[in-house]
C-alpha cells in the first residue's frame, strides 16, 4: 500500500455517547480533514466486538449502520477516495487471521488486560471467551491493513501495545509480515494530545463516562434530549473542595467538565482554564458546561436525521470489496508463513 493507514472503530451495540464522540468521531474527522489526502483512512465498525459482553442481538444490525451515521454526522466526508467505512463481519479475514494470532498469544497476556478485568467483574456469571479473547481479534483488526496509527483513548492504550508485542514475535519468528503500528506515545503525539482524553461519568468520576453504564444519569447520549441532557450536566457529581482547579487526581468531576466544555467551545483547554479555575462558581459554570451541551445536541441531531440508508450502503459497499481484497493479501502471507498455503505461486 502506497499510503500509510490510519485506523479506527467502534462497537456497534450501545448508543454512543459525548465521550465516544470526542473521543473518536472528532479526531476521525480531523484526521480526515488533515490527513486524507496522505493516508489512508479506515473507519470501520466492529460489529464482531458487539457482543462480547450480552447484548440485543436483534438491533445489532439496525445499530451497525446507526453508528456509521454518528460519524457522517459529526463530520466524515463520504465522498472521500482516501476513507473506507466497512463492517468487520464482511471481512472473513479478520476472524481467521485472529485464530492464527491466538496460537502466537499466552494467556498471561490477556489475563492482564485491564479492560478484561474491569468487565469480567461486572458480568461474572457469564464471563465469555470472546471478552478474554478480543484484543486479539483488536489486533487483527489493526494488522491486516498494515495500520501505523490507531487513535483510542487511553483505556485501548493496553491493547495497542498487545498488538505490538503479537506482531513482534509474529515477525520475529516467520519474517516481516506485519506492519507494527506506532507505540501509544507516537499515537497520542500523532494525534496531536499530551495524553488521552478523558470524560469521566457524571455520577463517578474516577470511571469513564461509558455507554454500557446501565446508570442513565452517569452519560450523555448523542440521542438524550438536550433539556435531558442540561439536567444530567447540573446534578454532575463534582467535589466539596469549593474551588474550581483541573485536577485529575483531586477534582475527576469539575476536570472533565472543564474539558467538556472546551472541546464543545472550540477554545483551548487553557482558554476555558483560564476563565473558570480559582473561582468558586459550581453552579454558573455547570449551567454554562449544560448549555453548550445542549445546543451541541440540537445541531448534531439535526444532521444526524439528514443521512440515509442508502448514502451508507452505497459506500459501505465500495469499501468492503477494496478492504476485501488489503486483507486477503495480508491474511495470505500470514497463513504462507505458518504453513497453510503453499509458498509458491
Amino acid at each position: 500500500m502506497s499510503k500509510s493507514v490510519i485506523l479506527t472503530g467502534i462497537r456497534s451495540n450501545e448508543e454512543p455517547t459525548l465521550g465516544n464522540y470526542l473521543g473518536a468521531f472528532v479526531p476521525m474527522v480531523q484526521m480526515q480533514k488533515e490527513y486524507a489526502g496522505d493516508y489512508q483512512i479506515n473507519m470501520f465498525v466492529p460489529d464482531l466486538h458487539s457482543f462480547t459482553t450480552p447484548i440485543d442481538h436483534s438491533g445489532l444490525y439496525r445499530n451497525t449502520l446507526n453508528n456509521l451515521k454518528y460519524f457522517v454526522a459529526a463530520g466524515l466526508d463520504l465522498k472521500n477516495p482516501h476513507t473506507f467505512i466497512y463492517r468487520q463481519s464482511y471481512i472473513p479475514a479478520h476472524s481467521e487471521l485472529t485464530w492464527i494470532l491466538d496460537c502466537f498469544t499466552y494467556v498471561g497476556e490477556m489475563s492482564r488486560m485491564t479492560q478484561f478485568k474491569e468487565k469480567s467483574g461486572e458480568h461474572n456469571d457469564s464471563v465469555t471467551m470472546g471478552l478474554f479473547n478480543y484484543p486479539v481479534l483488536m489486533a487483527a483488526d489493526i494488522l491486516l491493513y498494515n495500520a501505523k496509527h490507531i487513535p483510542v483513548g487511553e483505556d485501548q492504550f493496553q491493547h495497542i501495545e498487545i498488538t505490538r508485542d503479537i506482531a513482534t514475535r509474529f515477525n520475529n519468528k516467520f519474517g516481516d509480515i506485519f506492519t507494527i503500528p506506532e507505540a501509544t506515545q507516537q499515537q497520542t503525539s500523532f494525534m496531536k494530545r499530551d495524553a488521552g482524553l478523558r470524560i469521566r461519568s457524571l455520577t463517578d468520576p474516577t470511571k469513564k463516562m461509558s455507554k454500557s453504564s446501565t446508570d442513565e444519569k452517569s452519560k450523555i447520549l448523542l440521542i438524550d434530549d438536550p433539556e435531558v441532557a442540561r439536567k444530567k450536566i447540573m446534578s454532575a457529581t463534582t467535589d466539596s473542595i469549593g474551588v474550581i482547579n483541573f485536577d485529575w487526581e483531586a477534582q475527576p468531576g469539575i476536570t472533565s467538565l472543564l474539558q467538556i466544555k472546551a472541546h464543545l467551545s472550540g477554545k483551548s483547554q487553557d482558554e476555558v482554564n483560564a476563565q473558570w479555575v480559582g473561582t468558586t462558581k459550581y453552579g454558573e459554570f455547570k449551567a454554562a458546561v449544560a448549555d453548550e451541551v445542549a445546543t451541541f445536541l440540537m445541531d448534531f441531531q439535526a444532521r444526524l436525521a439528514s443521512i440515509t440508508d442508502d448514502q451508507l450502503l452505497y459506500k459501505l459497499e465500495a469499501s468492503e470489496q477494496e478492504m476485501r481484497r488489503i486483507a486477503g493479501e495480508t491474511l495470505l502471507r500470514a497463513q504462507i508463513a505458518v504453513g497453510l498455503r503453499s509458498k509458491e505461486k
